[in-house]
């Protein structure tokens, strides 16, 4: 095998860089995706109709076109509508928030309603307010019952974030093809890369089942 490492060994350190903004874009979208899916998950039971169809309709739309599209859309449409030159990093974490909170909307939603409705009843009739009630009753229930599923949507975010080197965000695989570039060695930096979100992917899996076992002892 036509293996080399020591070719590329300069250019580790410009890869490994490529980490520190692949986790700065995977936490800001993920961060922002899930404080916006949580509103969404609200919206779609909402007994108002109008905004139960706004959340309906925004998942529809997010949940049934491709991300790459939807990437696209952002970083080059955004300049051509508002003359606000959006950078990459930029276009990727909107981009991905507004994607991500679709699929954990339906998700939290799910855990919301499986919460015991007789805990929603009682709170009712002892006065608490709808908003006090889900913020420290039904919501706090439904993230504990539906964490795996949140840690999967963090996991599938941080790998899809290779999409972000398409629009030129120095990420891990946009770092690995300029390194490709400058050495003509192909197969080793992206071993270096693969092996890197390997790492990162069994650290947020550990932490999640961190956080899913000491919240499962603090019932």
């Amino acid at each position: 095998m036509n293996l080399d490492f020591g070719a590329i060994a300069s250019q580790i350190p410009f890869l490994l860089r490529g980490t520190y903004v692949t986790m700065e874009f995977t936490l800001l979208a993920a961060l922002f995706g899930f404080i916006w899916g949580t509103v969404l998950s609200v919206l779609k039971i909402s007994k108002i109709a109008p905004i139960r169809w706004f959340g309906i309709a925004y998942t529809s739309v997010f949940r049934g076109t491709p991300l790459l599209v939807q990437l696209s859309i952002v970083y080059f449409a955004t300049p051509q509508l508002t003359g606000y030159d959006i950078p990459a990093l930029q276009a990727g974490v909107i981009t991905f928030a507004l994607n991500s909170a679709a699929y954990i909307s339906e998700t939290i939603r799910g855990g919301i309603l499986a919460v015991d409705k007789g805990q929603r009843e009682a709170a009712l009739s002892l006065g608490v307010p709808y908003r006090q009630m889900m913020l420290d009753i039904i919501l706090p229930q439904a993230v504990k019952n539906i964490l795996p599923a949140l840690v999967n949507e963090s996991i599938a975010l941080l790998k899809d974030s290779v999409l972000v080197s398409t629009i030129g965000a120095a990420d891990l695989l946009r770092r690995a093809d300029i390194v490709s570039g400058n050495t003509f060695r192909y197969f080793e930096p992206l071993i270096i890369i693969a092996g890197i979100y390997y790492v990162l992917v069994m650290i947020l899996t550990w932490f999640g089942r961190g956080l899913e076992g000491r919240l499962r002892r603090s019932d």
